[in-house]
């Protein structure tokens, strides 16, 4: 396909992901759009022809309808089921090849457990779809990228799920994306420890030394550039975010509020790991906004335009 197609979803339809999706349209974007939602929710626009060829700065719908009418700013249960199936049939097009990426809006995790739904997050979502054995979220933006060993658990969990085999799976994983997507030849990862100053030597914590070094030596041994395991409070600091490609973080409040300090607005959630190119916004739904014509679409068009360079560099290149 010489032209590209992205699916974007929305999300939530009480958030504001429907009218910045709505400002995809007229952008100047190299790909065609493809707005997997209920119609209601957007301006009028064609219904996309699956079969026909893709015009650079379409924007068109794949109808995907409500299970009940979305008011700006009230969740409703109701259509919890909605959301889903708008992921479904985006994650449908890229599995068949007829979309080279896929673009998220924010959801509301909580509306879609009190309709009783089994959901803890997109990536998690995604990565049951399309059976990938282990994914890994990163945010990125033009002065730092950060990968998350855990992602959505209390805090008082991380420890048990910070081993030996998740941080190697982690790096491995970035490793590779980094390269395969990014076109990264040899990838330098630092990789902060669990507890400050990266356990000091087992008197904050066991972790860093038997489980998180462990991975950085065998990556090592597996030709990754890996440095670590580096105090958190050192690692965001500019001598290592400049001379490396990535900061691993252990856990989820450990990296991203660095990230969104420095770029929020100018950021993108990359899930890695996936066997298609998935983007999202750095933001949640903003209810308190919604429907006021108050949302900014800036990290939107940056998931829009990252999802297209990363599907135009993409290489098959299986994980070791």
């Amino acid at each position: 396909m010489d032209v590209l197609r992205i699916v974007v979803t929305p999300g939530e339809p009480a958030g504001i992901g429907p009218e910045l999706a709505a400002q995809l349209i007229g952008a100047a974007f190299n790909a065609e759009l493809v707005l997997v939602a209920d119609p209601a929710l957007l301006p009028a626009m064609p219904v996309v022809d699956r079969h026909a060829e893709p015009v650079v700065g379409k924007v068109c719908v794949d109808p995907v309808k409500l299970d009940a009418p979305a008011r700006p700013g009230q969740l409703d249960a109701r259509n919890a089921a909605y959301v889903l199936r708008t992921l479904d049939r985006a994650i449908q097009w890229c599995q068949s090849g007829d979309a080279a990426a896929l673009v998220t809006g924010p959801l509301h995790k909580g509306i879609i457990n009190d309709a009783g739904l089994p959901f803890t997050g997109h990536t998690e979502y995604l990565q049951a779809a399309c059976n990938a054995p282990d994914v890994v979220m990163m945010l990125a933006c033009p002065d730092l990228r950060v990968a998350l060993v855990t992602t959505h658990l209390p805090l008082s969990r991380v420890p048990e799920h910070i081993t030996t085999s998740s941080v190697l799976a982690t790096l491995r994983i970035v490793n590779h994306d980094l390269r395969r997507r990014f076109g990264i030849a040899q990838p330098r990862l630092a990789v902060c420890g669990l507890n400050p100053h990266a356990g000091e030597g087992g008197h904050l914590g066991l972790e860093d030394d038997e489980q998180i070094r462990p991975a950085i030596e065998q990556a090592s041994a597996e030709g990754m550039s890996v440095s670590g395991p580096l105090p958190a409070d050192t690692a965001f600091t500019p001598r290592y975010v400049k001379n490396h490609d990535a900061v691993i973080a252990m856990y989820h409040d450990q990296g991203l509020p660095v990230l969104k300090a420095i770029g929020f607005g100018r950021s993108v959630n990359i899930t890695l790991g996936l066997p298609l190119i998935r983007t999202s916004v750095d933001h949640g739904t903003a209810l308190d906004i919604a429907g006021q014509g108050k949302a900014d679409v800036s990290s939107l068009k940056v998931a829009v335009s990252s999802a297209l360079e990363l599907a135009q560099n993409a290489k098959v290149e299986p994980l070791q």
